[in-house]
């Protein structure tokens, strides 16, 4: 089969297409011909190195797979011809990929828009539950916009409370339309807000970074009420830094029955084909456009 994969860590340019062979699931397994797979920020991270250098390389990149099963191993529960997306095991760059916990696919939910849901959803889904929140509150969102930032503001709004959110003046009127209050990042971030919510926020979730915790807590957010998904830093203030995520399938089903029936709705995706992984990352490193980045075989 075809794969990306990488034998040093570095930049975009130390992906490259080779022939591997296919891989046999293990127990609990399932090997999936693949029709989207995600490109995340941790992708990149980890194929640079960023995150540690003790991985084996060879490695094939890629976290989230959706695709149809073609072979089962011991102790999974499903069979040969399910649509499924879920967690990959092992690499999802590729024209087959193993896959540990997985959903069925809905029919009424297209490829792109279900390999986009097992890390971003899991990580908005995992921030909201750390925080004491309940109907009525404010939210700040750092980062509204990105991939997480977007199930976290609706899956927020869906459950009454009131969110501002952070991006870029391009974004704005696509966060109105989920019931966000939009604001610029950068300078005069602080005071924004403080017009935006007088009574101060409730809590705030980073998504994006650039030392966003330093102004939450200067909005007098308390520390438990700030969590953050990409600041190590902030963990010196007592602010949580939560970056395990825990894999359900009853959550990843959960999260796409919302998005099938219309309660959730995604930007469109940015499509790469298995030849450009380099582009892909490049664009997840340094672009700021909306929707998930997907490679297609």
């Amino acid at each position: 089969m075809k794969a990306v994969t990488y034998a040093v860590y570095g930049g975009p340019d130390v992906l490259e297409l080779h022939d591997v062979p296919v891989p046999a699931p293990d127990r609990g397994q399932v090997l999936v011909r693949v029709r989207a797979a995600a490109v995340n920020p941790a992708d990149c991270k980890i194929r640079s190195g960023a995150w540690g250098t003790t991985r084996p390389l060879p490695a094939v990149p890629g976290l989230d797979v959706a695709g149809v099963v073609e072979a089962v191993g011991a102790d999974a529960e499903f069979v040969i011809g399910d649509e499924v997306f879920g967690h990959a095991v092992g690499g999802s760059y590729a024209e087959y990929a193993l896959a540990s916990t997985v959903a069925i696919k809905p029919a009424e939910l297209d490829w792109d828009s279900a390999v986009a849901i097992p890390t971003s959803g899991a990580a908005a889904l995992r921030a909201l539950n750390l925080l004491d929140l309940t109907a009525g509150d404010t939210l700040l969102v750092n980062g509204a916009a990105g991939n997480v930032g977007t199930f976290a503001v609706q899956l927020a709004r869906r459950a009454g409370i009131t969110v501002i959110g952070t991006c870029s003046p391009a974004h704005h009127d696509s966060l109105r339309q989920l019931g966000v209050i939009p604001t610029n990042y950068g300078a005069g971030l602080i005071e924004r807000v403080r017009a935006l919510a007088p009574r101060g926020i409730d809590a705030a979730l980073d998504a994006a970074g650039h030392g966003f915790w330093r102004a939450a807590l200067k909005l007098g957010t308390p520390p438990q009420q700030i969590v953050t998904l990409v600041d190590g830093d902030a963990e010196q203030a007592g602010i949580t830094y939560s970056t395990k995520a825990h894999h359900s399938a009853a959550q990843l089903s959960e999260l796409a029955a919302l998005i099938a029936d219309g309660v959730l709705v995604l930007p469109p995706p940015r499509r790469f084909p298995l030849t450009d992984a380099g582009a892909a990352h490049e664009a997840s490193e340094h672009g700021h456009g909306r929707g998930k980045i997907v490679i297609n075989p």
